[in-house]
């Protein structure tokens, strides 16, 4: 007879049969969703796998992983966010966000490599090989007041948490807010976001107006999505932008420096820039460099210098999906001062009549076209050392003659692809590397001084082995 096994209840000072955990019956996947989807209005629009387009050869491995661990265990595990958005439209993503109703300590329990981040917004990063990082949140609920305040007002995790369809309403856009279920890899849409991304268009989930002020730096993100997708915005979401966007002045300095720098770098930050003009965002989010376009009568902006603003960012896209992935924030810092300075007075009085670099000036015209915005010490610097690099290449470039120690210099190379950029922008031949006497097939330079002299024996130990002082 087999022995029974038996556990000792404390409270109640007697022993019980123990129920092994898997005789516990755990709701099926199916039966959570069906729970879920009951209580929404109308119900969320599920859309199978063999009506869309998304398949798992396009996750990364590691996203899966994560998915299938929390599957395993009875959590839901939802892709979400722009991943699903970008699957659907055939792109690959940048990142595979995870949405799931464990908890951020229940997460970290199950994956070794994890922390939980975040003071505001509690999540997780999942950490693999070669440095990828998956990032796991849980679903929350619409509330006003971020992990920390809850806690100073006494809420606990029910508070916070909630379910999809909550955290879906939470989202910036209908294109955002879509789910894909890796249970049955159908995917969810709770908002409309399957019928805006068939029709092309950005539209907020919810009012505008209360999303905007609650929040304005997704009036940001909303021109973002639409200058990356080449959708049209909303009739209600674009009058909500104009109405509301000098409030971005009321968000957090760095925040803002975050978004519109992820949008300079992006490869579509010609399409951005005409939106932010369009919008008058521009002369919000940058109320120095909006001087710069204005003629000197105080009108509307200079036509000429829209053109070539615009027309200089063009050429700047095409060099970041060449092969732009090396270039520095401050070299997209200048691309963007650039063309605004060619014709203003500050620039042109810095014309040399000999080689020489106006740093010193340029420094302080970057720190007046870009404030209030603070950049790195090493990047500031690095973009007054571009934009002063301009002057000794067209100095050299009138008189036809190259010195060396113009293009000697490291940052030459990067200083010329600026170059280049304005003079296909204004529609101008550019300078090729061939075209500069002395740096067609020059040769690495011969090694010379210390290391040459490290070759042969010091005058010491010559001394020591018998010859002769010299």
């Amino acid at each position: 007879m087999a022995r029974k096994s038996y556990r000792y209840n404390r409270k109640k000072g007697s022993r019980q049969g123990r129920i092994p955990s898997f005789l516990i019956p755990k709701p099926s996947i199916e039966d959570l969703q069906k729970s879920l989807f009951e209580g929404a209005v109308g119900g969320p629009r599920i859309i199978p796998r063999p009506k869309h387009s998304i398949s798992r050869k396009n996750i990364e491995p590691e996203a899966l992983k994560v998915l299938y661990r929390l599957k395993d265990h009875g959590y839901l595990a939802y892709l979400v966010g722009g991943s699903v958005r970008d699957l659907l439209l055939g792109k690959k993503p940048k990142d595979f966000d995870i949405g799931t109703d464990a908890t951020p300590e229940e997460i970290r329990r199950l994956f070794r490599y994890s922390r939980i981040i975040g003071k505001r917004f509690r999540l997780v990063h999942v950490y693999f090989r070669g440095g990828k990082i998956i990032e796991v949140s849980t679903f929350r609920r619409q509330i006003e007041l971020d992990d920390r305040e809850a806690m100073r007002e006494g809420l606990g995790p029910e508070s916070i948490f909630g379910t999809p369809k909550e955290d879906a309403f939470r989202r910036d856009l209908t294109i955002n807010g879509l789910f894909y279920n890796i249970a049955d890899f159908s995917v969810i849409d709770y908002v409309g976001g399957i019928d805006d991304l068939k029709a092309g268009i950005i539209r907020t989930i919810g009012d505008p107006e209360r999303r905007f002020i609650r929040d304005p730096v997704r009036m940001l993100r909303a021109i973002r999505h639409a200058a990356r997708t080449g959708f049209r915005i909303d009739r209600v979401t674009w009058e909500a932008i104009l109405d509301h966007g000098s409030k971005i002045r009321l968000c957090a300095i760095p925040r803002v420096r975050d978004e519109w720098l992820k949008d300079l770098r992006s490869g579509f930050s010609a399409s951005w820039a005409k939106l932010m003009l369009d919008s008058n965002m521009f002369q919000h989010v940058f109320p120095r460099l909006w001087g710069y376009f204005c003629s000197t009568d105080g009108g509307q902006a200079d036509q000429k210098t829209l053109d070539l603003f615009i027309s200089m960012l063009k050429e700047v896209d095409e060099v970041v999906r060449g092969n732009g992935k090396g270039l520095r924030d401050s070299f997209f810092l200048a691309a963007m001062l650039y063309p605004l300075l060619h014709f203003s007075p500050k620039w042109k009085a810095l014309e040399p009549v000999k080689v020489r670099w106006p740093t010193h000036e340029i420094r302080a015209i970057v720190d007046s076209a870009f404030f209030p915005y603070d950049f790195k010490r090493a990047d500031r610097e690095h973009m007054a050392q571009l934009l002063s690099s301009q002057w000794p290449i067209i100095f050299c470039v009138s008189k036809k003659r190259w010195q060396k120690r113009v293009y000697s210099k490291a940052m030459f190379p990067e200083a010329l692809l600026l170059y280049n950029c304005l003079q296909r922008a204004r529609g101008r031949k550019v300078l090729e590397l061939d075209d500069i006497p002395g740096k067609k097939g020059q040769g690495s330079p011969k090694k010379r001084g210390r290391q040459g002299r490290r070759r042969g024996k010091s005058r010491y130990f010559r001394n020591k082995s018998g010859g002769k002082q010299t």
